[in-house]
């Protein structure tokens, strides 16, 4: 696959990444409901230290269907966000934004992944993002095509769960991709 942009990448560029098997251990058939049930996955921040210095941004891009179906509430999404911002921070590390759609997969939602509309409020937000030189890294078919749709690199953290097409570069972690850029 593609992989010679990666040398190109530098502080102008935004790092996008999905949570549940990227940042934190994904529950195959069940949801992240409160801060037990939530665990960051070994060297990630490691990584958001090593990302903090090569990218202009970092936000996390997350599908949160859990609200929707009740079984969570906004409240404690951010419970679980606020902890995982604390310990990026605690590790000298970021994560500048979190953007999350609680919609459910089979209604026609602007937010949920692969529709872009987390990456474009993002944009609204830090309105100097490039998508063309974003990189989005996800463990799923939605967060590459969200990528794609963006024009973004895209990176497939290899979960051994779900087979994805269409990426640019496959890692095991995020980890063993940050190390990549080094």
């Amino acid at each position: 696959m593609d992989s010679e942009w990666v040398y190109d990448v530098d502080e102008s560029w935004t790092l996008f990444l999905d949570r549940d098997g990227v940042i934190n251990k994904r529950i195959i058939g069940d949801y992240v409901r409160d801060i037990e049930d939530f665990e960051i996955l070994p060297g990630v921040l490691e990584s958001l230290y090593l990302a903090d210095s090569k990218f202009y941004k970092i936000i996390v891009v997350t599908n949160q269907q859990g609200i929707a179906k009740d079984v969570m509430t906004h409240y404690d999404l951010h419970a679980i966000h606020n902890v995982l911002i604390d310990k990026a921070l605690n590790a000298k590390g970021r994560i500048d934004q979190i953007f999350y759609s609680p919609d459910f997969d089979f209604v026609d939602s602007y937010t949920r992944k692969p529709a872009p509309g987390m990456a474009l409020e993002a944009q609204k937000e830090y309105p100097f993002i490039d998508f063309h030189k974003s990189i989005m890294v996800g463990d799923s078919q939605s967060d590459i095509d969200f990528g794609r749709k963006l024009g973004m690199k895209t990176v497939w953290i290899n979960n051994q769960i779900e087979r994805v097409e269409g990426y640019n570069l496959r890692a095991e972690s995020l980890l063993a991709f940050i190390k990549v850029l080094a």
